[in-house]
């Protein structure tokens, strides 16, 4: 499991190097099936393994879409050493910290009408020296960063202010981060003012502690996550949208989508594009939701190339439709 990080010398915003931190990644395995019967034999349609975890899709995305992308995640076992095979097969650049618990491995069910169940292991518990050297690794391959992505839930051994300390590090080294976790590690984290923070509806109602029913509710949420010390907030609405919350303005996109094959890493893919597309306004956010939408089209966990986005069915406007209800209120 060996890896290469960025070529030193280039200064931040220069390399345009998207680098992306997967505390708990995983081996994914995702079946395509009919439907899901309990106790029933349920034979597969299609089935595909891919490399988990949100900041792994990132770089995948990423990496689909022609930027330079750099993985730092803890790998251990067996399906760790896959997990690094399949990154490098895609052109990623894996900067593994070896640990000696198993990297998880996870299991999708995607039913044809687009329902989804997944079976998520808790994976390895991190001793403090693997710890350590998780937070050091990130350290030194952050030189060449224009962006570094913090993504997922953090595992075992790891306390919720663990983000907290990988933003003020970035920050003192002139990095941009972009924070996609929920619960007390996005709480914690929001104190060293992350640049952008990526909710889904349900993280959004979490964190301001009252339910979400119209698109309003959310743009209110977002701006008290602003308040909290967010500099701006994407938060994703599922199938009603994506609102953007900065300081240049707010926005809302939505685009038009005929067939959801897997939801699987969509949310990941929507983060990536908008931090290929600058990070910040409203063409960042019309490329997020683009690669959401092609995301939710592929089967699995595929991250979509170029080919596969309709930015022609992607709509943007400044006009939040506030008084919009939720297709699925979040409590």
């Amino acid at each position: 499991m060996s890896g290469t990080g960025p070529t030193s010398g280039a200064g931040p915003g220069v390399s345009g190097v998207i680098l992306t931190v997967t505390p708990n990644p995983s081996l994914d395995r995702t079946y395509e099936v009919p439907s899901l019967d309990r106790g029933e034999v349920i034979r597969a349609t299609g089935e595909r393994m891919d490399p988990g975890g949100k900041g792994v899709n990132v770089s995948r995305a990423a990496a689909a879409a022609g930027r330079r992308t750099v993985a730092v995640l803890p790998l251990g076992g067996a399906p760790g050493a896959l997990v690094a095979e399949l990154l490098a097969a895609q052109g990623i650049e894996v900067a593994p910290v070896p640990v000696a618990g198993a990297t998880r491995s996870n299991i999708a069910l995607a039913e044809s009408d687009g329902v989804l169940t997944k079976i998520n292991a808790p994976g390895p518990e991190l001793s403090a020296e693997e710890q350590e050297l998780l937070l050091e690794t990130v350290r030194e391959q952050s030189r060449d960063a224009d962006w570094i992505a913090c993504c997922g839930s953090l595992p075992r051994g790891l306390a919720p202010s663990w983000y907290a300390d990988v933003v003020a590090r970035a920050h003192a080294g002139g990095a941009r981060i972009a924070l996609d976790t929920s619960g007390p590690a996005l709480l914690e984290a929001l104190r060293e003012r992350p640049d952008v923070v990526k909710p889904n509806a349900e993280e959004l109602a979490e964190a301001v502690g009252r339910p979400l029913a119209t698109v309003g509710d959310a743009l209110k949420a977002a701006e008290e996550l602003r308040g909290m010390g967010a500099r701006a907030v994407l938060a994703s609405l599922g199938a009603d949208g994506q609102l953007l919350v900065e300081e240049a303005g707010t926005w809302f996109a939505a685009a038009r989508v005929d067939v959801v094959r897997s939801n699987v890493g969509a949310g990941d893919s929507s983060l990536a594009g908008f931090l290929v597309a600058g990070g910040s306004g409203p063409a960042a956010l019309a490329s997020a939701v683009a690669h959401g939408a092609a995301a939710v089209r592929l089967p699995g966990s595929v991250m979509p190339t170029p080919d596969d986005l309709d930015p022609a069915a992607v709509t943007v406007t400044a006009e939040v439709p506030v008084d919009r209800a939720l297709l699925e209120p979040v409590s």
